[in-house]
């Protein structure tokens, strides 16, 4: 009976809330995505038929010609921006009324979750972006090199030992373990190896931390639509096993520097100094980290650089962010390089002739400097971004009322209210033939000295855009493309039976996965 009550009176308040929306943007002459919206996302909750990478490119295209539509998450507006200009304007020239994501998960929500630097608003996201950028210079990724250097050349040298001219491998699998490896060795200072250890308690807390299927997928879209609900029900968002472990980690790391007295310029390293108000200068060495990089807002130097109040608990977010960035994107944007490397051999053949190439220069050892300048392979990865950019959507908060003034005769003066959620659908921009010609070819003669040039403003942010960019962007681009260089120098990158073709993304899940997953094989190549 209770139940029944308790159904009854759930089923009242989506009814009334669905209705009171309903209008809410016909009311303001915005085109918008008509319907119950309502049903629209309950129905592609429950029946998935398409993947949310799919989705937003789908809806982008139905809208192409406008410069902005509404539609809907759940019950709350969202205005999707499509046009290139006022993207400028929210992301970068008026960015101060749209600093903030949506933050769809507080403190009190999740602790770790709020208070890492995804999350963060207003002066603490600042102070925190201010602190955190030190991790991420030209000398910091110098000295990460090594490391992530390391990390790629055990990858490679565990499949040559296998013996065989041929294996094919799960790559979803294996370069998730490679991104476990390099983000435990670099930001944590834990050294691991998950391709020989594949139980090992890091990379298996990594994956609880950054799967999204299953009841994670269902509490996750508790967390992003009905926040009071899941604040009812004590959701953890981070499963708890996972953030007891990383807790443990980072407070037995600074633990020990602390008492042994061991210096190691990683992020935590940082954070500590930090705490005690000592914050490391930029550089003056910035090399060209590549056409996808995104470059440090002035707004981080500019300001007197603050002494934060962090807690351990600080510390544990912003490492965990690091995890839930890097395991999951890293590895996904690895498998689609090389799955456009096996389906178009005539690309992987070329960055293997530069590979040789770089390789006889660096007389066999590849060296920083050298990774860096290798034109190919930074055309290889950006085209990859392009046609997949793990970050397909960006979102932005309305932290103060904005007004976005008519250009077209159909369009009227639209006032963006504080607290208002827009939306941009980086994946249909990054495939809309009005800036790309045949966008979904893999083609990274794109990106050339000649052509890239020529790549409309704003048609490309695989890395986000403005001040809330993505601050790891430099550290992403050099641990895939010293991956791709020791893997090919070593092994071809081929079709297999099992290798998914056309590619189709799973649709339940969040993360970009195909269906059937990344099967391909690695082909032992002759001595080069």
């Amino acid at each position: 009976m209770w139940l029944i009550i308790v159904i009854s009176v759930l089923c009242a308040i989506i009814y009334y809330k669905a209705v009171r929306s309903l209008n809410y943007w016909s009311d303001r002459g915005v085109v918008h995505k008509k319907g119950w919206h309502v049903i629209q996302n309950l129905k592609q909750l429950v029946f998935p038929k398409v993947s949310f990478f799919d989705a937003v490119q789908s809806l982008y295209q139905e809208f192409s010609n406008e410069r902005y539509f509404g539609s809907y998450q759940f019950f709350r507006p969202t205005l999707i921006v499509n046009d290139l200009d006022l993207i400028k304007r929210i992301t970068v020239k008026d960015y101060e009324h749209f600093i903030d994501h949506s933050g769809i998960i507080s403190e009190d929500l999740d602790p770790l979750m709020g208070k890492s630097l995804f999350n963060l608003k207003g002066q603490r996201w600042r102070d925190m972006r201010a602190t955190l950028s030190p991790s991420f210079t030209s000398s910091k990724m110098k000295m990460m090199f090594t490391l992530i250097s390391e990390c790629a050349e055990e990858f490679t040298n565990y499949f040559e030992k296998q013996k065989q001219n041929f294996l094919d491998v799960e790559m979803k699998d294996v370069f998730s373990r490679f991104t476990n490896d390099a983000i435990a060795n670099v930001a944590f200072g834990f050294k691991c190896n998950s391709l020989e250890d594949k139980c090992n308690e890091f990379y298996i807390r990594g994956k609880e931390t950054t799967t999204f299927t299953g009841l994670r997928f269902l509490t996750f879209t508790l967390y992003t639509s009905f926040p009071r609900l899941a604040k009812f029900l004590k959701l953890p968002f981070f499963p708890i096993s996972a953030t007891t472990f990383f807790r443990r980690i980072v407070k037995n790391t600074i633990n020990k520097r602390e008492k042994e007295g061991l210096i190691r310029p990683d992020m935590i390293h940082l954070l500590v100094e930090a705490r005690k108000g000592i914050v490391a200068n930029e550089d003056s060495y910035v090399p060209d980290a590549g056409f996808a990089a995104t470059k440090e807002s002035k707004i981080f130097h500019s300001e007197k650089k603050p002494k934060m109040e962090l807690t351990d608990e600080d510390i544990t977010a912003q490492a965990l962010i690091f995890i839930l960035g890097g395991f999951e994107t890293s590895s996904t944007l690895m498998c689609f390089i090389a799955y456009e490397l096996a389906m178009n051999e005539d690309v992987q053949k070329r960055l293997q002739d530069e590979i040789e190439e770089t390789l006889h220069e660096c007389n066999g050892k590849l060296t920083y400097e050298a990774v860096h300048k290798m034109k190919y392979m930074d055309m290889v990865v950006s085209e990859t971004l392009r046609k997949w950019p793990p970050g397909f959507a960006l979102d932005r908060l309305c932290v103060k009322d904005y007004l976005i003034e008519p250009v077209n005769s159909w369009e009227k003066p639209l006032l963006i209210e504080k607290d208002s959620l827009l939306q941009i659908p980086v994946v249909g921009i990054h495939r809309d033939p009005k800036y790309y010609s045949d966008p979904d070819s893999f083609d990274p003669e794109r990106f050339n000295d000649e052509n890239k040039h020529n790549i409309t403003h704003f048609s490309y942010f695989p890395f986000g855009s403005g001040p809330r960019n993505c601050i790891a962007s430099r550290f992403a681009l050099m641990e895939k493309k010293t991956l791709i260089f020791h893997l090919l120098s070593k092994f071809d990158i081929v079709k297999t039976k099992k290798t998914p073709y056309p590619l189709k993304l799973a649709a339940n899940s969040f993360n970009l996965v195909p269906v059937g997953g990344f099967w391909l094989g690695l082909k032992r190549r002759d001595s080069v």
